[in-house]
């Protein structure tokens, strides 16, 4: 069988990996760079459970092939722990209780990460939108949307 040079960076590290190329963005990061953050949901971009961001930009791991991903660079929570607007994203989950069985909950993190980088005051409507495309089974939303709303808060009192 026929394989594809994919060459990206994932969480500031670069990689080179042979696969087929109908092989899936999720499969390549948990199977061959060992990424277990991007959970597997519904397989078809209906959950968010498989969200990563691409170039900055969330999108669904489940339904990208490996080879649209070359020449790119990914982030995935591993990648994040360390910045302050996903420490206050964190932080603010586990304030709220935003979390509960936790499978959604690197994707919705990483739609919300999204969010604090491109919207500078969203109101509720707007975080409700933002994160439309995560369900969650547990949460009901409320707490995940109170969690988005004081680390948007957090942000704006460290920038003052």
């Amino acid at each position: 069988m026929s394989t594809v040079n994919v060459s990206l960076k994932v969480n500031g590290k670069a990689y080179e990996v042979q696969v087929e190329p109908r092989t899936l963005l999720i499969d390549l990061l948990r199977n061959h760079i060992k990424i277990k953050s991007v959970h597997r949901g519904c397989e078809e971009g209906e959950c968010g459970a498989c969200t990563v961001l691409l170039n900055g930009k969330p999108i669904l791991s489940c339904i990208t092939l490996a080879a649209q991903a070359s020449g790119s660079d990914l982030l995935t929570v591993e990648g994040l722990t360390t910045d302050a607007k996903m420490n206050s994203l964190m932080d603010a989950f586990a304030e709220h209780y935003a979390i509960q069985c936790g499978y959604c909950t690197p994707g919705m993190l990483l739609t919300a990460y999204h969010l604090l980088n491109t919207v500078s005051d969203p109101t509720e409507e707007e975080i409700r939108k933002g994160i439309s495309g995560n369900l969650c089974r547990c949460t009901g939303y409320v707490n995940i949307v109170k969690a988005i709303q004081t680390a948007f808060q957090t942000q704006k009192e460290r920038l003052r």
